[in-house]
């Protein structure tokens, strides 16, 4: 018999890859938006998560394109799955940043630069190797919204789509 709940379970295991890419798209422009009309310069690890994002873009569109071949539609949940644990592993990572900001432990030797925002940078000295940029240090939070700063949130966003996608994963086998 099916239930209401089974169709939305069908739906979430149907829809988590597109969901999944919409998400990384939306995450890594707001982050980019923080950055060119905020001013807020990236740390080390601030890169890191975007790198997290942009391989879960990746990996959403090569699933969209794989799911087209009716012989590979069977996989859907493993590749559910898969964006699920990347984001799980973004999660962490935010998590591990937070806890840097609020000096719960050190961040990489890497993260200790210090610097500022790489705007209005005379790009000859820098072509040239004369001059030398600092990213921002990683324990210093730029920003923060009811009291969690932008990794913060990262961490919080990140578990929500790795809980979603192995959801999905559970709700889509066999259904495929």
């Amino acid at each position: 018999m099916r239930t209401p709940s089974t169709g939305l379970s069908e739906r979430l295991a149907a829809a988590w890859i597109p969901v999944a890419l919409a998400a990384s798209v939306a995450m890594l422009a707001a982050a980019h938006a923080f950055e060119r009309f905020g001013g807020y310069a990236p740390c080390l690890l601030c890169l890191k998560q975007r790198e997290v994002y942009w391989v879960a873009a990746g990996m959403a569109l090569v699933a969209l394109a794989a799911l087209r071949s009716p012989r590979l539609r069977a996989l859907r949940p493993w590749m559910g799955l898969a964006l699920g644990l990347v984001f799980l592993f973004g999660a962490g990572l935010a998590g591990f940043h937070a806890g840097v900001e609020w000096k719960w432990w050190p961040g990489p030797a890497a993260c200790a630069a210090g610097g500022g925002s790489v705007a209005g940078l005379d790009m000859s000295g820098l072509v040239e190797g004369s001059l030398k940029v600092q990213l921002p240090s990683c324990d210093d939070a730029a920003w923060r919204l009811a009291g969690l700063s932008m990794a913060g949130w990262n961490a919080l966003v990140s578990l929500g789509l790795a809980a979603t996608g192995v959801a999905a994963w559970r709700f889509g086998r066999g259904r495929a």
